[in-house]
C-alpha cells in the first residue's frame, strides 16, 4: 500500500522521488475497535455531531494506516527517542533547552519525592502547600522580574484560573484570533464580551478599543509567541496602545519563557520592556522546563486575590512534589547555563533556512517554533507519516487546532538537537519532497 497521494507525490505535485521507504510499523491506541467499523453509540451520549466527526476521521485515519498520533514512547523524550523498537530523532517536542533527562534536574524530583512523596493531599489553600511551591513561586517571580506569582497545576488552568476570576459581566476582554484554547475558555468562562483581533493586527485593535466605551474595563490578550505559527506578538504596540487606551494587558509566556530573550525571560526582555509593562502574566512549566504545571506572575495584590479567588487553583489538588520541584531546578540551570538559548537559536534557523531551500512553507516563524504548512489535513497526515518511516518524529496539526486550510506540522528545534541531527531531519524532508 503506498501513502503517497492519488493526486502524484505529497502535494500532489508529481511523483515521490522512487518508491517509498518500509512501513515503519504503528501502534493502535484502539485495540482495533476503528478496524471494525465506526463505533455506533446506542445510548445516545456520544451521539452528537462532533463526537461523529470524530469518529469518521479516526476511522479514517486508522483504515489508511496514517494515525500517528499517541504514539508511546519507549523511553524518555529528547532529541532522539526510542518508538516500536526503533531510534528517531524527535522534531516535535517542546525541550526547547534540552533539559529533559538532565541529571541536576532529575536528582532534584528524586529528592523531592523522597521527602514528600508522590502527591499532595489537598489543594494549596488548604493542606496542600509545601516549601517547594513557595520556593518555585519564588523562584519565577525573581527570574521574571516581578513581584509575586503562584503555581497551578497546568498551563491550561492557569489561564482558566486567572481570566474567570479577573472578568465578568460588563467587561470587555480584546482577544488575538490566534490565542490558545485555554485562553479562549477562560473568557468565556469568565462571563465578559469576547471579541477577537486579527492575529497580530494592531490596526483592528486599536480600531475595536476606539469603539468601546471609554470608561469600560477591559483586558488586551496575545501571546509571547505563537505555538501553530512560531512568530512573535508586537509586545512594544501592544503596551503602547493598553496605555493609551486605559486598558490591561495579559500576555501568556508559555512558548516564549525559556526561548526569548537574551537569558530567556520571554517577551518582555526580548523587546526590552520592564516586566510591569504586562499586568499579567501566564506561563507553562512544561515547555522550556521539564515539568507539569503553569503559572500567573505579576503584582502581589494579584496574586494574593488569585489565591482565594481562582476555582481552578481553590479547587484542584497542588502541584505534585516531583514537578515543583523539577520547574524549580530548570530556572536554575538556564539561569547558569544561557548559552542553551545560542544552541536552540541556531538549530531553529539552521531548520527553516533549509526547509525554505526544500521549498516548504514554514509561514511567519522567526523562531525555534517552526511550521510546515500543507493546507490540508490529509497532506499533513501523510506526511507526519512518511517522515515516520524515515526515521523523523514531527507532529501533524490539523484542524481544529488550526483554521481548515492550514494543516501543517508542527517543529521545534531544542538546544540538545546537534547540527547533525537537523541535517539528517532535513535529508528526510528533501526524501518525501515531491518532484
Amino acid at each position: 500500500m503506498t501513502r503517497w497521494s492519488p493526486k502524484g507525490g505529497l502535494l500532489g505535485l508529481g511523483d515521490p522521488p522512487g518508491p517509498p521507504p518500509a512501513q515503519s510499523p504503528l501502534v493502535d491506541p484502539f485495540g482495533g475497535r476503528f478496524n471494525e467499523g465506526l463505533p455506533r453509540p446506542t445510548d445516545g451520549l456520544l451521539d452528537i455531531p462532533r463526537a461523529r466527526r470524530w469518529f469518521r476521521a479516526i476511522a479514517w485515519g486508522v483504515r489508511e494506516d496514517l494515525y500517528t498520533f499517541q504514539q508511546p514512547l519507549e523511553a524518555q523524550s529528547g532529541p532522539h527517542v526510542t518508538r516500536a523498537g526503533r531510534r528517531c530523532i524527535m522534531l516535535s517536542s517542546y525541550d526547547y533547552l534540552g533539559l529533559i533527562g538532565d541529571p541536576r534536574i532529575d536528582e532534584a524530583a528524586t529528592a523531592a519525592i523522597a521527602r514528600y512523596g508522590t502527591g499532595s493531599g489537598g489543594v494549596r489553600l488548604l493542606t496542600g502547600s509545601t516549601a517547594l511551591h513557595a520556593e518555585l513561586e519564588g523562584a519565577i517571580a525573581d527570574f521574571l522580574g516581578v513581584e509575586a506569582a503562584i503555581a497551578f497545576a497546568s498551563g491550561y488552568m492557569a489561564n482558566q484560573g486567572v481570566l474567570s476570576a479577573l472578568l465578568g459581566a460588563g467587561d470587555l476582554v480584546l482577544v488575538d484570533a490566534y490565542a490558545h484554547r485555554s485562553i479562549q475558555d477562560g473568557c468565556r468562562l469568565s462571563g465578559a464580551e469576547i471579541e477577537s483581533f486579527a492575529h497580530n493586527d494592531m490596526d483592528e485593535l486599536r480600531r475595536r478599543l476606539g469603539a468601546r466605551p471609554r470608561r469600560r474595563r477591559t483586558l488586551i490578550v496575545a501571546e509571547g509567541l505563537y505555538s501553530m505559527d512560531g512568530d512573535i506578538c508586537p509586545l512594544p504596540d501592544l503596551v503602547a496602545l493598553k496605555q493609551e487606551f486605559g486598558a490591561f494587558l495579559m500576555i501568556d509566556e508559555a512558548h516564549s519563557l525559556g526561548v526569548l530573550g537574551p537569558t530567556g525571560r520571554g517577551v518582555t526582555e526580548h523587546f526590552a520592556l520592564p516586566a510591569t509593562a504586562v499586568d499579567v502574566t501566564t506561563g507553562s512549566l512544561s515547555k522550556a522546563m521539564p515539568a507539569n504545571g503553569g503559572f500567573v506572575a505579576g503584582r502581589r495584590d494579584l496574586v494574593f486575590y488569585l489565591q482565594h479567588g481562582a476555582g481552578p487553583f481553590f479547587f484542584s489538588a497542588a502541584l505534585c512534589p516531583a514537578a515543583t520541584a523539577a520547574a524549580t531546578a530548570a530556572i536554575q540551570v538556564l539561569r547558569a547555563e544561557p548559552e542553551r538559548l545560542a544552541r536552540q537559536r541556531a538549530n531553529g534557523t539552521r531548520l527553516r533556512a533549509g526547509l525554505r531551500a526544500l521549498g516548504f512553507d514554514t509561514g511567519r516563524s522567526d523562531s525555534p517554533l517552526v511550521p510546515v504548512i500543507l493546507e490540508s489535513d490529509e497532506r499533513a497526515y501523510r506526511a507526519a507519516r512518511d517522515l515516520l518511516d524515515e526515521g523523523v518524529v514531527a507532529s501533524a496539526v490539523v484542524f481544529p487546532a488550526v483554521a481548515r486550510g492550514a494543516a501543517r506540522l508542527r517543529l521545534c528545534a531544542t538546544a540538545a538537537h546537534s547540527p547533525e541531527d537537523i541535517d539528517a531531519a532535513l535529508d528526510a524532508f528533501a526524501r518525501i519532497r515531491p518532484t
